[in-house]
């Protein structure tokens, strides 16, 4: 009977793999997982009333950007709130700059941004960091887009805008350089291929970057993992990940990522071999089709996500509008709450790794 059991066991697995290999392609059985095949939960597709979630525990704060006025005009700011919306701190109050794009590095002290500047075909956008309470403000590099931070926080990694007019299109980057904080130098990324990419981040062990890359280098639409010093670049649609914005967990061992304009998605990831490998590929948050979820980051604890949510007509581009977009949390049952409510084209929020010091 047990040998009976078994072989009726061998012949199921082996069924899987044939399935799951012709579900993906390129698919291997070193990617199945049994994980990747069970019975998935359907993810909430409204937010739950703010007393579902005990938010006001969680001890990181929450970068975001946000259009509304300042000084009596109106521009992008860059916010600081506790998990649970209370406390919000306006970082940089700059009635002529719009500053969007948020990352704190990762001890906490610094924030990197990208601000625009002028108006017309005169519009810039530039990369600069500052620290965390809004002072010191220093400039990386001019038309520069979407910066992130190395894991010893000690260089910014940005991208190069494809071209000297301004857009506001994401993708619109044509090659990836790293800014010295000490000696203030750039130098460029050995791949010289690196095109249309945007999104990107930095693996905690500092030998990957993550990112979305929209027609460029091959590629029509998908998320790439690549060599921080080197040119290798390897399609992570393979294991299952599909969509744009990855982001990785503080110790590099979970993704996620926006799977469509409606569902955020969940997975485990091994960056310790010659190539990344991703199982357990998981929804976590959806939508209404009327509704958009963007942004999504990992809590440092690995406990929550934060991510944008709201209307599907606002532009969920860096600089482009988002009236009634709100920031949301959940955990990871996919319960889910808005923990801003104004609407104010609040996006990209990014956590602050470092727990807020008691008063």
């Amino acid at each position: 009977m047990e040998k009976q059991y078994m072989r009726r066991r061998l012949s199921s697995a082996a069924t899987a793999v044939l399935l799951f290999s012709l579900l993906i392609p390129g698919a291997t059985e070193e990617a199945f997982s049994e994980q990747q095949l069970r019975k998935r939960v359907r993810p909430r597709r409204f937010p739950s009333s703010p007393d579902q979630l005990n938010l006001a525990d969680i001890p990181f704060k929450i970068l975001f950007e946000t259009y509304r006025r300042t000084d009596g005009k109106l521009n992008w700011e860059l916010y600081q709130i506790d998990a649970d919306g209370s406390n919000p701190i306006n970082l940089t109050q700059s009635r002529d700059l719009d500053e969007m794009y948020p990352h704190a590095s990762p001890d906490g002290t610094k924030i990197c941004f990208v601000a625009d500047k002028g108006a017309g075909r005169r519009r810039l956008r530039n990369v600069y960091y500052m620290n965390i309470d809004g002072t010191e403000r220093v400039e990386v590099a001019r038309n520069g887009r979407q910066p992130c931070w190395s894991p010893d926080g000690k260089s910014i990694a940005y991208l190069k805008g494809e071209y000297e007019r301004y857009s506001t299109r994401e993708y619109a980057t044509s090659e990836l350089s790293f800014y010295d904080l000490k000696t203030g130098q750039n130098k460029l990324h050995p791949n010289r291929t690196l095109h249309h990419i945007y999104a990107i981040c930095w693996s905690p062990d500092g030998n990957w970057f993550l990112g979305a890359v929209h027609g460029g280098m091959g590629y029509s639409d998908t998320i790439i993992a690549f060599d921080a010093q080197g040119t290798r670049v390897f399609d992570l649609a393979r294991w299952g990940v599909k969509g744009c914005r990855p982001d990785l967990s503080f110790d590099g061992m979970k993704m996620t990522w926006g799977e469509t304009d409606w569902d955020l998605c969940l997975a485990d990831i091994d960056l310790a071999g010659r190539s990344p490998r991703v199982h357990n590929v998981r929804k976590i948050i959806g939508c209404r089709s009327s509704s958009k979820v963007y942004h999504v980051d990992l809590s440092p604890d690995k406990k929550y996500i934060v991510f944008s949510y709201g209307p599907s007509t606002g532009g969920q581009q860096v600089g482009g509008r988002a009236k009634g977009w709100n920031i949301c949390v959940s955990d990871l049952s996919g319960k889910w709450v808005k923990i801003t409510t104004d609407g104010l084209h609040n996006k990209e929020p990014d956590w602050v790794p470092i727990p807020a010091a008691d008063p």
